[in-house]
């Protein structure tokens, strides 16, 4: 019988903790434990400590789980909390995602100051994003458009929209409802026109394969839809080597036994681009993913990533 608290890893910003509070507060539920039981440790991951520089030239994705995955491996943490969309394909040995807790809304929301919407936006606005994916998309529709990067926390980034350094910016609608900061959204971005990153909205846990006791107690919280769909988004990722470097969207729909999926790939500036969508069996969401991958690069072609990676 389990007498010392479980040990929840964390990043230590605002979002983050409240994913581990939610974490926290669907296990305490679904084994009636008490709060004492899961004590919430905060690290701080190198993503967090370099914020003046886009992530693609200091590591990409890795950079929010180095630190928390190297206290799962020696033991110092039971699991670990984190954003599914900053989560590498390819994770260390020894470690695996073992749950994800139901998805919240994976469109991302448009926060304008000088105009509501994208397309209302004056020629030459100016517009705050970190992501090359939101970026790419932009300059699709709105090549007038000046895209800049803009790093920091939802807090960091929503302060520097006030006081004016850009015109509009774009968050993951997840975190602002997270945050219950949703009333900032002044236009909720369509996910056909313009689709969110694989995993967006997914809070998941990773934890040391083969932890049988920390397994079951995860399985308990485990959403079946979110893990269809996330499988499928991440394999999808995983067949383009998607990195921080790569424009790439995608999103996957449970619809009772079956899932749809849809998946882009852009150029940086936004010009050239290649879908895909398929639908099967959710049984068999990784290998949807995997092959809508395969397709999309191979329609792409070789030349398409190495121009500009």
């Amino acid at each position: 019988m389990q007498t010392k608290p479980f040990r929840i890893g964390t990043r230590g910003s605002p979002l983050a903790l409240a994913q581990a509070s939610e974490t926290r507060a669907r296990l305490m539920t679904a084994h009636g434990l008490p709060e004492e039981m899961f004590e919430i440790i905060v690290l701080s991951t190198k993503g967090d400590r370099i914020t003046d520089r886009p992530l693609s030239e200091v590591g990409g994705k890795g950079l929010f789980t180095e630190e928390l995955e190297a206290q799962l491996l020696t033991g110092e943490l039971d699991f670990a909390v984190h954003s599914s969309k900053d989560m590498p394909t390819m994770l260390p040995a020894g470690l695996e995602l073992s749950a994800y807790l139901p998805r919240e809304d994976f469109r991302d929301a448009f926060i304008g100051r000088s105009a509501p919407t994208l397309m209302a936006l004056p020629d030459g606005a100016v517009i705050g994003s970190s992501s090359l994916r939101r970026q790419a998309l932009i300059r699709r529709r709105r090549p007038d458009i000046s895209v800049i990067t803009f790093r920091g926390l939802v807090e960091t980034r929503l302060r520097k929209l006030e006081e004016g350094q850009v015109d509009a910016t774009l968050l993951a609608l997840a975190g602002l409802n997270r945050l219950s900061l949703s009333d900032v959204a002044t236009q909720l971005m369509d996910p056909q026109d313009f689709p969110p990153a694989p995993a967006q909205g997914a809070i998941c846990i990773e934890s040391r394969i083969g932890d049988r006791r920390v397994l079951e107690l995860l399985e308990a919280i485990n959403d079946r839809d979110t893990w269809d769909a996330v499988s499928c988004e991440r394999a999808f990722l995983a067949a383009l080597d998607g990195s921080c470097r790569t424009p790439i969207a995608g999103y996957a729909i449970c619809e009772g036994a079956h899932l749809k999926f849809s998946g882009l790939i852009l150029t940086p500036d936004g010009a050239q681009e290649h879908g895909v969508e398929l639908d099967g069996l959710r049984d068999e969401a990784g290998k949807i993913g995997a092959k809508a991958g395969t397709m999309v690069r191979a329609a792409a072609g070789s030349g398409f990533f190495s121009d500009w990676t």
